[in-house]
């Protein structure tokens, strides 16, 4: 059985930038539910959805969320399934402390941590994940990298073409 992937975000504002996230797992062909869950206002239901994650079919939880950025925290304390934040940078500090806050996890409770507003590697990593038991993703993702191979060196063959 092919493993999902939910992407979850503390508010609707953090989804222009988590639609890249989105729109990648999906170029993938991995099945992939989206919701908005706050850590403290529906911290209820951000408990129950994680504990019940496995149970259907979730391989990997990508958590979005700005300011304390705890839900990352919280989802990965209620599962054993790999839980990646994204901190977004949605306050005055330009999303210091919501990477700071995702990714100073405390033992035992692991979060794997992408850059501020890195959607785009979340979801990358999310694929690689589900890739070490899913052929099909590694071809693909051997495909893409072989594609930013391609990519940089005709750049390279270009620029020293013009020089």
């Amino acid at each position: 059985m092919k493993k999902k992937v939910a992407v979850l975000m503390g508010s609707d504002s953090d989804l222009p930038v988590v639609k890249s996230a989105i729109n990648t797992l999906k170029e993938f062909g991995v099945e992939t539910e989206v919701h908005i869950m706050s850590a403290h206002r529906t911290p209820k239901q951000a408990c129950d959805f994680a504990s019940s994650a496995i149970d259907k079919g979730f391989g990997v939880i990508i958590c979005a969320a700005g300011k304390a950025a705890h839900l990352a925290g919280v989802i990965a304390a209620h599962t054993t399934l790999p839980v990646i934040g994204i901190p977004m940078k949605s306050s005055t500090l330009d999303g210091l402390d919501a990477l700071l806050s995702t990714v100073q996890m405390p033992k035992g409770i692991p979060v794997a941590t992408v850059a501020i507003d890195g959607a785009e590697n979340a979801a990358l990593l999310a694929v690689q994940i589900l890739a070490v038991y899913d052929k099909d993703l590694e071809v693909k993702l051997k495909a893409m990298k072989l594609k930013m191979t391609e990519e940089v060196l005709e750049k390279d063959r270009k620029l020293n073409s013009e020089l």
